[in-house]
């Protein structure tokens, strides 16, 4: 453990480059030889836009990886947050520890509340509005999603004094789980449910991609699925009848459009609407 945590703690900007272009890469051949939905969408043409957008995340983690290095180092010189209550821990606890910790304030947290309150949720739409799930959805986020999403990470690591080490680990598996769930492919029903008992996987996350509530406010876990039932927020849609994209904004050609994405979070509300057999499945 010591090994790896020496590695993260000083990670190449290169390394990290390449784990995602690898992950994109792989994910991206899986799902075309064994996809869960084969229609025929222009793939690549369906991609630039969320390409573009990944790019703008990139960028704006880049650009504000100073504070989060900064934060870590400051919690761990100063032994502040929750972990370093328990300064006995095993290394082992530690880690896994903070990885789930992290997960929740740096990622479900913020994912709820993006479907709760009505600004966020147009920024957070950008995301919802892609009418074919697949590899590259999984970092199709407006650049003021990604500075929310950024200050939740520095929140949490404040709040639970995590080292550089273990927040360099944790973006590592998240953007590997994250690709993995967005993906379009299909796991045997019975694994993707045993499965889902501990992590995010893509029969369940695909339930939140549904079009229509209840589904859409539901599965906001990213790596774990323990916030999830734990909070209620767990729900199940045969992967077969998810129809993906928002219901009221069904114009599918503008939101492949990376400058109609940009102008989508300050457009006029919309709801999703209700499905009329939501609460029976």
């Amino acid at each position: 453990m010591e090994n790896i945590l020496n590695y993260f703690e000083t990670i190449p900007s290169l390394h990290r480059t390449l784990i995602l272009v690898f992950t994109l890469s792989f994910f991206w051949l899986i799902e075309g030889v064994f996809p869960l939905f084969s229609n025929k969408y222009l793939k690549w043409n369906h991609a630039r836009a969320n390409l573009m957008l990944t790019l703008t995340t990139i960028i704006v983690n880049f650009s504000l990886a100073f504070f989060l290095l900064k934060t870590a180092d400051w919690v761990s010189s100063n032994e502040f947050g929750i972990l370093n209550w328990f300064p006995d821990i095993p290394l082992v606890y530690f880690v896994l520890l903070g990885i789930l910790l992290l997960d929740f304030v740096g990622a479900y947290m913020p994912h709820f509340l993006e479907h709760k309150i009505k600004p966020l949720w147009m920024i957070h739409l950008v995301h919802h509005t892609d009418p074919n799930v697949d590899i590259t959805t999984a970092t199709r986020h407006h650049p003021l999603e990604s500075l929310l999403r950024y200050f939740f990470t520095l929140l949490g690591v404040f709040l639970i004094g995590l080292p550089i080490s273990v927040v360099m680990l944790y973006q590592s598996l998240s953007l590997f789980f994250t690709q993995f769930n967005h993906a379009n492919i299909k796991l045997p029903n019975s694994l993707d449910l045993l499965l889902s008992y501990i992590i995010v996987t893509p029969g369940m996350h695909k339930t939140h991609h549904h079009h229509k509530l209840p589904f859409t406010d539901s599965n906001y876990g990213n790596i774990f699925s323990i916030w999830d039932r734990l909070f209620g927020t767990y729900k199940f849609r045969d992967q077969d009848n998810v129809v993906y994209g928002v219901d009221t904004f069904p114009d599918n050609e503008k939101n492949i459009q990376f400058d109609t994405l940009l102008k989508q979070p300050f457009q006029q509300y919309r709801k999703p609407t209700t499905d009329k057999e939501g609460n029976l499945i």
